[in-house]
Formats: structure tokens, sequence, C-alpha cells
């Protein structure tokens, strides 16, 4: 005669057991995910030059080199939970990257620019000039591969000239933009998409 412990595992305690850790997984992330998507804008602000220390590179890991990053042209926005996106002009002079990536950027929450969504990552990304716009190109920084092209135009709204700025969402802080500048010109964006 077997003998049958409320301890001693069967196939049905473990496939029990398999499909509750699933679903409990599975509903794990899509609260998360739900709350990335759901963050309102008021949320995000201008990152200070300490909290941009702290994720900003020295060096960008791009491809197989890591190119030093000018930090005094930093640029990023937070939601203050630790998210941040963010982005540097790279010195790319006697580097593979020379002519083709300019600038290095960071995400960490779902980002949509032009018609491209960007996944929580790192990226590069260069330009070159049209008429009177800028072809930016981004691409995975570990691998190099093309993610997509956005034009910047130049910027009626922009007054001064920087080499890169992440303005915060429209109605944060009373900001006026939800644009990323390079120089004047400029490109829209929008978050958790």
């Amino acid at each position: 005669m077997k003998c049958s412990s409320p301890f001693q595992p069967t196939r049905r305690r473990f496939l029990n057991l398999l499909f509750r850790s699933v679903f409990c997984s599975a509903l794990a992330l899509s609260i998360t995910t739900a709350s990335l998507r759901a963050q309102p804008v008021e949320n995000w602000r201008v990152a200070t030059p300490d909290e941009l220390k702290s994720i900003i590179p020295a060096r960008a890991p791009v491809i197989s080199e890591r190119i030093e990053t000018e930090f005094r042209t930093a640029s990023g926005i937070t939601d203050g939970n630790g998210h941040f996106i963010a982005g540097v002009v790279m010195i790319t002079a006697g580097y593979s990257a020379e002519g083709k990536y300019s600038h290095y950027f960071l995400v960490q929450a779902p980002l949509r620019v032009g018609s491209i969504d960007l996944a929580p990552g790192d990226y590069v990304f260069g330009w070159t000039r049209s008429q009177d716009a800028l072809k930016v190109n981004f691409y995975q920084a570990a691998t190099g591969k093309a993610v997509g092209q956005v034009d910047a135009e130049r910027s009626s709204t922009v007054t001064r000239v920087e080499s890169f700025r992440i303005w915060p969402p429209r109605g944060a802080g009373g900001e006026p933009h939800s644009v990323i500048q390079i120089g004047r010109f400029s490109f829209p964006y929008s978050l958790g998409r």
C-alpha cells in the first residue's frame, strides 16, 4: 500500500506551482510596464548635474570601443524614480565611430522619437545636414545596428543654440517643448509608448 503525504510532490502540484509562478511573473511585468506607460509627463523634469554624473559614462561603450564623452554637453530628464532619458556628445576623433556617431543616448523608459520606438537601452546617433534640416540616424550602442532615422528641423521656438539638450515633456514645469535639440535643430519625442 502506497502512503501519500501532503508534502510529497506530485505532477499536479508541480504544474499548479509552475502555473502560479508564471502567472505572478507575467502580472508583475505587466504592472511595471503599465506604470511606466502611465507615467504622467508632469513627473518628468530636467536632471540635475549630479544625477547626470551618476548615469553618463566618462567613456561610452560603443560596439568594441569606449569613446570619451564631453560631460559639459550632457543633458537629460528624469521622472524622479530612477528613470532617465539622457545623452552627451562623444569625442570620436581617432575612433571608428568618427563621422558616423556623434552622441551617446541613454534611454531608461520607453521613448518615441519621430516614428522610431526606442526600448530602454543604450543608443548612439549621428547626423548629416540636408537643405534646412538634419537627418539623425539612431543605432544600438552595443552592436552598431541601425534603428531608424528622424528629421531634425530648424526650430523657431529654440532661442539658444546648444550642442545637445533634452527639453522636459510638455506640461512639465511649464516648459514649452517636448523636443531634443541639436544646435539650432530639434525633433519631437514622446514618453511611454
